[in-house]
């Protein structure tokens, strides 16, 4: 199983898909007559298609050398794709296959290809739609998918075949060892790489919010972004196959325009008092999952930390500078929360709704040993109101490591847990907690804080320091 805590190589690829060969659009008059792209389906068969060039993600750590062109095994015909995944430490494999002339997909339901390895493995996210052009505005992800040892035909489903009318962003994949352990020092081959028109691609059932309906308490001038964006598909081998779709796949809608909009990237945007349903459809069928926001007017501000920068290593705050980034939304496995970095007119606050369990992962161990506190200031809307907080050192190793059946550090991890009681609705509430007592003999990997509790609050001026 891949630990979730080292997710910030692929949370920096992330940010390079979106980057990569960046360009501008603009706006077109009515008048203009478009042309229509080649519906050219082949992207690696004995070779590249026409235009078709590789494009490692190296600013990201992943290894150049690693992809090869390969003679010998083969599915079909004369050669195939080879990538050399390397072990942990090594970097990893990374790379979008783009084409230099556009081409017409909207005929084909799927992309398709044959794969296997050299020993069992899951491929951390494999797909297609990687185009900076665009923003990657029709990016497909398929994440963990299975390879076995010996040769077999996958399906990505295309979420909406009929927008992808001048796509150039024909494949991509990332796959490495994210710990020391997991797999990696292995080989993987593709062939037959293609467009198809299947017809057994079937049953669409897109989703916003991984299907969930949630209600959130929200303010005048904040944004939210819609997260949990799936399509799935069941396939003619039974299967229902679900990946991640980018918004521009999904038509949004909210049921009341004067109290929350919704552009097409899935950002909502507070513009008023009330209560709106979002909602979304995909080619015609309503997604499964919705947001209800209820808008009691403008965020009282948080109040403004009085300490010292040169005292302070923060992990959220508008006052200070980040020690390090962080993953404000993990997705740990079973937790129903939905985190948001909300923008207000008094700056960023993080947004939490339906908490039973999330966490704020440091993507850089802290050293605290000689700060004293852990300050966060706490905002909620119904008094009685409690949150959790557990403070996690992950020991030497700088890795998260849990217990599966409890959740509770195991190793060289420790776990110090506190309480916030006392919360006000519609006030915010300042808390100082002690990094004293057993935190006091292990708290120089700082890796995370779990938060529990809620289930709705507000958290803003997240930072240790000493005074």
């Amino acid at each position: 199983m891949k630990n979730i805590y080292n997710n910030s190589r692929f949370i920096l690829l992330l940010g390079l898909m979106i980057t990569f060969s960046s360009g501008c659009e603009r706006d077109f008059s009515n008048d203009v007559e478009f042309s229509t792209f080649p519906p050219n389906g082949d992207v690696f068969l004995d070779n590249f298609s026409a235009g078709m060039d590789y494009f490692p993600f190296v600013d990201a750590g992943a290894d150049p050398e690693a992809f090869s062109v390969d003679t010998e095994d083969v599915f079909d015909g004369s050669a195939s794709m080879r990538f050399d995944v390397p072990s942990f430490g090594n970097g990893f494999v990374g790379a979008t296959f783009n084409t230099t002339a556009n081409r017409n997909l909207s005929s084909f339901d799927a992309l398709t290809f044959y794969a296997k390895a050299s020993q069992a493995a899951s491929i951390d996210a494999i797909g297609f739609g990687i185009d900076g052009a665009t923003n990657n505005k029709f990016q497909v992800t398929l994440n963990g998918l299975g390879v076995s040892t010996r040769w077999q035909k996958y399906v990505i489903p295309i979420p909406d075949a009929s927008r992808l009318i001048a796509e150039t962003g024909l494949f991509w994949l990332a796959e490495g060892a994210s710990f020391d352990g997991d797999e990696g020092g292995y080989t993987l081959w593709f062939d037959e790489i293609m467009f198809e028109k299947l017809g057994t691609v079937a049953q669409p059932s897109p989703a916003i919010f991984s299907g969930q309906d949630f209600s959130q308490q929200v303010f005048t001038g904040s944004n939210i972004s819609i997260t949990g964006l799936t399509q799935t598909f069941n396939l003619g081998s039974g299967l229902n196959q679900t990946v991640s779709a980018a918004p521009s796949y999904f038509e949004f809608n909210s049921s009341d325009n004067g109290v929350a909009v919704v552009n097409e990237l899935g950002e909502i945007t507070i513009i008023g008092e009330g209560t709106s349903k979002i909602t979304a459809i995909v080619n015609g069928v309503l997604a499964k999952g919705s947001l209800e926001v209820t808008s009691a007017g403008a965020l009282l501000e948080a109040p403004i930390p009085t300490q010292p920068a040169a005292n302070v290593k923060s992990i959220f705050s508008d006052s200070y500078p980040n020690e390090t980034e962080s993953n404000f939304s993990p997705g740990f496995g079973g937790s129903t929360t939905e985190t948001s970095i909300t923008t207000t007119s008094n700056g960023q606050v993080l947004t939490y709704a339906n908490n039973n369990f999330t966490g704020i992962l440091f993507n850089n161990t802290l050293d605290a040993s000689n700060l004293s506190f852990l300050h966060i200031d706490v905002y909620v809307q119904e008094t009685g109101t409690e949150v959790g907080i557990q403070i996690r050192d992950n020991g030497a190793n700088q890795i998260i490591e849990t217990d599966p059946n409890t959740g509770n550090p195991i190793a060289d991890d420790k776990d110090f847990r506190f309480t916030l009681t006392n919360l006000i609705a519609g006030q915010w509430k300042s808390f100082e907690i002690p990094l004293s007592g057993d935190i006091t003999n292990q708290k120089n990997n700082l890796g995370a804080l779990i938060i529990t509790g809620g289930p709705n609050f507000i958290l803003d001026n997240i930072y240790f320091y000493t005074e």
